[in-house]
């Protein structure tokens, strides 16, 4: 990541921020309104407003998520979606990716790539998806279990979903970014889950990835300190078994050494007055 006198994601995106929870924002000449739906984008551009429509195209996919379902067919409605609404797929062409979606199936933690495969009863998938809308990005994964899943892969989703709001609870003015790093980490000890440390949260705005990084371990009170306006993804990334990783011959698709599940959950926050509030939804 490049580092920067200001953070991007206080210079840049504060308008795009503070409009989620004030209802409209200005900086540099630019403004920003929160838009109820996709029927008032064109009138809010006709005005000269950035549109902020808060919304996930998880919720879209969730209901073809059965067995059977090729992973490729799930990039395609997600690419559809995303353009549908006037915005890009942040992630194709992003460092040479090739798809929309990232699909990681059981063992695979981060960065699966869509292809012919069929989902299958008892699988878990982690759907990461990113969009870009009139220059701002946002970006939300979400494990789902396929069908009947065991009693320990539903023990990997419930903890590592709630590991996500154990550390988004730390996330207020005043507060760094190795409370919200402890919080997840303490958590997924205290459940036994193994902590995958090379992969991290970070920072978003008019950039995909900015400054700063959110670790998933970390000590209390330490790292950059947060500020309202400032924009954030926190994805934890637990797993069952070893928190060892390695990438497979694609170049990015990173899975588990042992083979055992993983689970990941993530959420495009923005530091508000007192707390946070959730930009993504699923």
């Amino acid at each position: 990541m490049t580092e920067t006198k200001v953070p991007l994601t206080v210079r840049r995106t504060i308008a795009f921020s503070r409009a989620v929870y004030e209802g409209n924002a200005e900086v540099e000449h630019v403004t920003a309104k929160l838009t109820d739906g996709p029927e008032q984008i064109d009138d809010r551009i006709k005005k000269g407003y950035i549109p902020l429509l808060v919304d996930s195209g998880l919720k879209y996919l969730k209901e073809y998520l059965k067995p059977g379902i090729t992973t490729k067919r799930l990039d395609t409605l997600a690419e559809d979606f995303i353009i549908s609404k006037g915005a890009i797929p942040s992630c194709k062409g992003f460092e040479g990716y090739p798809a929309t979606l990232c699909t990681s199936i059981n063992e695979e933690v981060v960065h699966g790539i869509p292809s012919n495969r069929k989902l299958k009863n008892g699988d878990i998938i982690t759907l990461d998806i990113c969009a870009c809308y009139k220059g701002y990005h946002g970006d939300s994964a979400w494990t789902y279990a396929i069908g009947d899943i065991s009693c320990d892969k539903e023990y990997l989703l419930e903890h590592t979903e709630k590991s996500l709001y154990e550390g988004l609870k730390q996330v207020k003015p005043g507060n760094r970014i190795g409370d919200i790093s402890s919080a997840i980490e303490e958590y997924a000890k205290k459940h036994k889950l193994g902590v995958i440390k090379e992969l991290e949260g970070h920072g978003i705005g008019t950039n995909l990835h900015e400054d700063p990084e959110v670790p998933n371990y970390g000590i209390k009170h330490t790292g950059p300190v947060l500020k309202k306006g400032m924009v954030i993804a926190v994805e934890p990334m637990l797993t069952l078994g070893s928190p060892e990783i390695v990438i497979l011959d694609d170049d990015w698709t990173i899975e588990t050494k042992d083979y055992s599940p993983s689970a990941h959950f993530e959420h495009t926050v923005v530091v508000t007055d007192d707390g946070c509030k959730i930009l993504t939804g699923v």
